[in-house]
């Protein structure tokens, strides 16, 4: 019922900056907490970091704490990653995904797990060079 779609990715040499747009449709996401999740080949899904509904709480991944930053503009159903400083390590495809249930809190674990997402996007390409 929610589309969500990546753009932004691309080719960055190390040390450099790429901001991700995921932009939602079919209806609002301003209700529900967002999430970015990656994947490199030969390896699992992983978590990189989550936004609440209205953006007062985000959380990270250790290993990109410190250089990226979620957003999110409800008014343009959109949420965001600024990813600077980016290591050859960043690279993968990277998705986005809402959760749409309803809580009476928002923790880090839930954020952290995937099987907590309704609706994922296709994905965008990362690509770090050194």
């Amino acid at each position: 019922q929610v589309q969500l779609v990546e753009s932004g990715g691309g080719l960055v040499q190390a040390g450099g900056s790429l901001r991700l747009s995921c932009a939602a449709s079919g209806r609002s996401i301003s209700s529900y907490a967002m999430g970015w999740f990656r994947q490199a080949p030969g390896k699992e899904r992983e978590y990189v970091s989550a936004i609440s509904w209205r953006g007062g709480i985000t959380y990270y991944a250790d290993s990109v704490k410190g250089r990226f930053t979620i957003s999110r503009d409800n008014s343009k159903n959109t949420v965001y990653l600024q990813m600077n400083s980016l290591k050859p390590e960043d690279t993968a495809v990277y998705y986005c995904a809402a959760d749409t249930k309803r809580r009476l809190s928002y923790t880090s674990i839930w954020a952290a797990n995937p099987l907590e997402y309704d609706y994922w996007g296709q994905g965008t390409q990362v690509t770090v060079s050194s």
